[in-house]
């Protein structure tokens, strides 16, 4: 009968996950998108993973002067996530200097991990779109030369499908599901990234409610508003999904612990807000594609949807106006 009343700080109710855990859970899950990029596009998309990886992990040892550089593996997350954002073969130097700024800009400047407000990867895809943009728009995209390891992708390269109707109508959808097309390594199969967003839902790691509300809104404006170029307003709603960095923002990006709501009902209004951000850059925006925009945005009023979703404790005092 002992220990009946025992009083601690908070938290009170504790889980057998660790911060490692997690994120070992993550780059599980990245596993086959990760495969699936060499597949596609050959060795120079391994080296830029590599890179990515080695360096996100590199500049956090040092800006934390820890002697472990993979630590609780947020870090080769971050690196793993940035690369995949990236073209197949992007220059090394562009590589690098966007993993340390995920870190240091995305991620240390703010106290590091659990207080960042943005989604690290994101913050350094949109600085080296900002500053080396020719490296990251236009017909730069390399085309897949599917289970040639040593095939030399930079010679053909071409424009993504979401550069134009002429683009979009040269693949077909099952292209866009395996992943057969011109784009960034690890936003192009979406059979890929389905498998690694069932392993982190099955973990228990992501919340229905933002994929759900991202792709949904995605799909709904694209078939609305779409034009229905694609065969129909259905078909042209589904190249919307399929196509660009949807899937992989709706699994890998937006469902960031850290840096979206706490609430169910949030959640969902965050992945609304992001499939609704996404579709206007894309529709009427200079971008041809609003992913990482998008998700930065919502990111920012993730504590305004906090503030109006949390529940009112019980007992708790109204406050006043």
């Amino acid at each position: 009968m002992e220990n009946k009343f025992v009083v601690s700080s908070s938290p009170h109710i504790r889980h057998s996950d660790s911060v490692q855990s997690v994120m070992t859970d993550v780059l599980i899950a990245l596993f086959p998108v990760a495969v699936m990029a060499v597949l596609l596009f050959g060795y120079k998309a391994l080296i830029t993973m590599i890179i990515s990886v080695v360096t996100a992990m590199i500049v956090e040892a040092v800006w934390l002067r820890k002697g472990n550089i993979f630590g609780d593996g947020s870090a080769a997350v971050t690196g793993l996530l940035f690369a995949m954002v990236l073209p197949p073969s992007p220059p090394w130097w562009l590589v690098v200097a966007g993993a340390a700024s995920a870190i240091i800009i995305g991620k240390q400047v703010f106290g590091g991990i659990g207080y960042n407000i943005f989604n690290p990867a994101l913050v350094g895809r949109a600085i080296v779109v900002v500053s080396w943009g020719g490296h990251m728009a236009g017909r730069i995209w390399s085309q897949p030369d599917p289970f040639n390891f040593m095939a030399d992708i930079s010679a053909v390269t071409t424009a993504s499908p979401l550069a134009g109707q002429e683009e979009a109508l040269a693949v077909s959808l099952t292209q866009l599901f395996i992943g057969n097309v011109a784009g960034c390594i690890g936003e192009t199969s979406a059979l890929a990234l389905l498998l690694g967003g069932i392993w982190l839902y099955y973990k228990g790691h992501i919340d229905w409610r933002i994929p759900v509300g991202f792709i949904g809104v995605v799909f709904l404006m694209g078939a609305i508003f779409g034009g229905g170029f694609y065969s129909g307003h259905f078909l042209t709603g589904l190249f919307h999904v399929l196509a660009g960095g949807v899937i992989l923002g709706a699994l890998f990006m937006a469902t960031d612990m850290v840096t979206t709501p706490v609430t169910p009902a949030g959640k969902l209004i965050f992945g609304i807000g992001c499939g609704l951000i996404t579709m206007l850059i894309r529709f009427w925006g200079t971008l041809p594609e609003g992913v990482t925009f998008a998700i930065l945005i919502m990111n920012a009023v993730t504590p305004i949807i906090d503030r109006f979703t949390v529940p009112q404790q019980f007992g708790g005092v109204k406050k006043s106006a």
